[in-house]
């Protein structure tokens, strides 16, 4: 049989092939299993139900891939490969989470923190000689910036030093990082794997066997396992991600077009346009633009909540991913002083294009009108 393509690997990877077998894995809520040859206890070994997943995703990826609690999990696993005193550089825009762990192990002394501009290609090659763990999200979070990842990945690196790829945003149907030299993939499997808001999972993707092993016995020592039903629903949504990643993409170009002419809006972020000042490189380097739009709208801060709190079909809600349209204002959460006060991130989802047009437009109408606003958040995502 030919090598399958990726949405035909997304159907028939990790499936049973005993005869008799049911045709999805179970799910397997086991913690421990009778003592013989086999499994002995389910941190240890993993389940079925876990492999299913790690299997359909491997296959994607072109890797050995590995299943956590969540994506936090998984970078945690990662960070914890930096050697003592060594050096981790980060992207300027990058998911708050990760630069939370990555501030808090560098107060503690356990490595020293660099951070470079995404764009900044001579930067990260120049990083990569010296750094024990390079961390990229590309596209960014929440700006939408592309890095060179073909070029990152073919410069040299610091003996044992990590080339990391947040490939959350582009999922492996639009990117597959270990193929331009990326040494991990990590997912938030929360996001556009899971697809449906109903499970908290990560993953880690890595080329190397050794590496791999080195990850599997951080996990089962600080126990950052997948539940028995999230690595089912996780495997589940993997099924349906090229139709609704294919629907969530044509929304998001027809939105980003629509906002782009709108006058209440002063700018557009997103790949797929032509004034993306890397779209020549996006499209070169993805198979798709993806599915988050960001926009700054014309006003500040306040401007901003007062059109999150008009809107009707989309959700005024974290995350992203999910077959629902999203939409938050990211800079009201610490770690994102350098987002635009007045941008909202849109994870644009498989509603009807035009509902979702209607809704912005009568949201952007309140900047013309006194309603008020909520008050700002304090939990993130």
């Amino acid at each position: 049989m030919p090598k399958l393509k990726p949405e035909s690997l997304l159907v028939s990877a990790g499936r049973p092939h005993t005869p008799g077998a049911p045709l999805n894995a179970p799910i397997v809520p086991a913690s421990n299993f009778l003592l013989g040859e086999g499994a002995v206890y389910a941190r240890e070994d993993g389940t079925e139900t876990w492999r299913a997943f790690e299997e359909a995703l491997g296959a994607l990826e072109g890797g050995t891939a590995l299943g956590f609690a969540s994506g936090m999990a998984a970078a945690a696993a990662v960070f914890d490969r930096i050697p003592l005193g060594g050096r981790a550089v980060l992207p300027a825009d990058a998911y708050q989470g990760v630069v939370a762990l990555a501030e808090a192990g560098a107060a503690q002394g356990r490595w020293v923190l660099e951070r470079r501009a995404t764009e900044d290609t001579d930067g990260w090659l120049a990083a990569a000689t010296e750094a024990d763990l390079c961390w990229i999200e590309s596209p960014s979070n929440p700006m939408l910036v592309i890095a060179d990842l073909a070029a990152i990945g073919a410069g040299p690196r610091k003996p044992g030093g990590l080339l990391v790829v947040d490939n959350t945003f582009a999922t492996p149907l639009n990117q597959r990082p270990l193929e331009r030299g990326a040494d991990v993939v990590l997912h938030a499997a929360t996001k556009y794997l899971g697809g449906h808001s109903d499970l908290l999972a990560g993953a880690l993707v890595v080329r190397d066997r050794d590496l791999a092993d080195a990850l599997r016995r951080t996990r089962t020592l600080q126990g950052g396992v997948p539940g028995a039903l999230e690595a089912f629903l996780a495997t589940r949504g993997l099924r349906t991600l090229a139709v609704r990643l294919r629907r969530a993409e044509e929304n998001a170009a027809a939105l980003a077009d629509f906002l782009a002419g709108h006058p209440l809006v002063q700018r557009v972020h997103y790949p797929g346009r032509e004034d993306h000042p890397q779209h020549v490189l996006a499209s070169h380097q993805l198979d798709g633009h993806g599915a988050i739009v960001s926009l700054e709208v014309a006003g500040d801060a306040t401007a901003a909540e007062r059109v999150c709190s008009a809107t009707r079909l989309i959700r005024h809600a974290t995350s992203l991913g999910s077959v629902e349209t999203t939409m938050e204002r990211r800079a009201a959460y610490a770690g994102q002083e350098h987002v635009p006060p007045n941008l909202l991130r849109i994870s644009v989802g498989i509603e009807a294009i035009e509902d979702l047009q209607a809704d912005l437009d009568q949201a952007l109408a309140v900047l013309q009108d006194g309603r008020t606003c909520p008050s700002p958040r304090t939990t993130h995502l």
